[in-house]
């Protein structure tokens, strides 16, 4: 009897995780249509969340009840979190959610499930350690082993546990400290066409700033002073201003208005500014979305280069800025960017700078055009994040996504044999988790030289 009501119970349970799972895949896809795509992740985290707590249960629940109980709920609470969110969706609009409270509420999520990273590591490598010993030895001499087996598996959860404080330690500082903690990335690129009257041209760039993130206008006055500090010629913005709707932006338009530099700001769209990371009432109100974007950067004085161009004259010298819409070379990403319609006019011009919010669009598509493009700015990736940059030393998981995640590089363009190079910023903003661990938020002074 109590054999069949154990497999009952867990029949049942196989159940509802079944109906839930559908029933959480229905609200992503309705409510955030854009994440859809990442639900298997869920999945995954919840199954390997259930891993490591089987693990731990039997320990956690041989203390006091109030104890076993604050204990659970704290390791569960990422994934409570994640259902609130969904199911707090379906009645108020996440994007409309108090700022502070829903970015936090974030980051502690993905922090949570970051710092069981390298318990669930070693708690896998110790179970393997287990069955292999089980399969190679005798009945006999693995009971008689028992005692170091479990002695080496108790030292690797235990070393797990401290390995999981420790990073999550480290993204709660980085959410305190770090994320603000601006770093100045300074280059010289020499081209050989630039135009004497060029020589020393000096580009700002800041890019991936998602105003929906900010929580103050504080730091963000901070960074608009180091950037005039520059003294820059240009200002270049490589898209994501926003995280999902245009009205985050509106109460920094006093902040931007201070941004000066001596030919102009210039700025394109990344995959966060069309407004498709929410459900939207209708077509109508994402259109006015769309205007709303469109008046902010006139009000602020901003050039928003939606495929075309503009010229830069000094004397009787120019090179031309071009700017495309956003073109990412994964599938949730648009695809709206046009390089044949940006250089249009300006095919001849000396010196060609372009401005591509993803920099997969240099990899497949600006490196190998058919007339060359001096240098390329982009950002979108945010260096991850998270990672190390040190001499001899440069990681991140943004690597494993894109070839070309963070700072300079170059290649020569296979039609005119003319060396190119491509510039990536980390970001100055955050999305996700709203800290910075090893790869600061970043503003980029880009000197030209002949």
């Amino acid at each position: 009897m109590c054999y069949s009501f154990t497999n009952v119970r867990k029949l049942i349970f196989i159940i509802l995780f079944i109906a839930g799972a559908f029933g959480l895949y229905f609200i992503i896809g309705h409510y955030f249509p854009k994440s859809v795509g990442r639900y298997p992740v869920f999945v995954v985290l919840f199954l390997l969340d259930l891993y490591l707590y089987s693990s731990y249960h039997k320990k956690i629940w041989s203390w006091k009840k109030v104890k076993a109980t604050l204990i659970t709920f704290l390791y569960w609470f990422p994934a409570i979190a994640i259902v609130m969110i969904l199911i707090g969706s379906m009645l108020f609009s996440f994007e409309n959610w108090n700022k502070g409270f829903r970015n936090y509420l974030i980051g502690f999520i993905l922090i949570g499930f970051a710092s069981k990273v390298i318990p669930i590591v070693l708690l896998v490598i110790a179970d393997l350690i287990r069955l292999i010993k089980l399969i190679r030895r005798s009945k006999t001499r693995a009971e008689s082993e028992t005692k170091v087996n479990i002695s080496r598996s108790v030292f690797l959860k235990r070393l797990g546990l401290a390995g999981g404080g420790l990073l999550f330690g480290t993204l709660l500082f980085g959410m305190i400290k770090w994320v603000y903690d601006i770093k100045i990335w300074k280059e010289t690129i020499r081209l050989p066409n630039l135009p004497k009257s060029f020589h020393g041209f000096k580009i700002v760039q800041f890019s991936d700033i998602h105003l929906g993130n900010w929580n103050s206008k504080k730091e963000l006055d901070e960074a608009v002073r180091i950037m005039n500090e520059q003294e820059p010629d240009v200002i270049f913005f490589t898209g994501d201003l926003v995280n999902y709707t245009t009205d985050e932006a509106f109460e920094f338009e006093g902040v931007f208005r201070n941004l000066k530099a001596k030919y102009g700001i210039y700025a394109v769209l990344g995959n966060h500014d069309y407004g498709d990371y929410k459900r939207w009432d209708s077509k109508a109100a994402k259109a006015r979305n769309m205007k709303e974007l469109y008046d902010y950067y006139k009000r602020l004085g901003w050039k928003l280069l939606l495929n075309e161009n503009q010229t830069i004259k000094i004397g009787e010298d120019e090179i031309a800025i071009l700017g495309v819409e956003n073109w990412g070379s994964l599938s949730r990403f648009q695809k709206y960017g046009d390089l044949d319609k940006a250089i249009k006019g300006v095919q001849e011009m000396p010196v060609k700078l372009l401005l591509s919010h993803d920099p997969s669009h240099w990899e497949l598509i600006a490196s190998k055009y058919k007339t060359s493009i001096d240098v390329t700015f982009a950002g979108h990736t945010h260096g991850a994040q998270f990672g190390i940059e040190i001499p001899g030393m440069r990681w991140s998981p943004a690597q494993y996504i894109y070839q070309h995640w963070a700072g300079l590089y170059s290649s020569v363009n296979p039609t005119t044999q003319s060396k190119q190079y491509l510039y990536v910023n980390r970001g100055i903003g955050t999305i996700g988790y709203p800290g910075r661990v090893g790869i600061l938020p970043e503003i980029t002074v880009i000197e030209l030289q002949s």
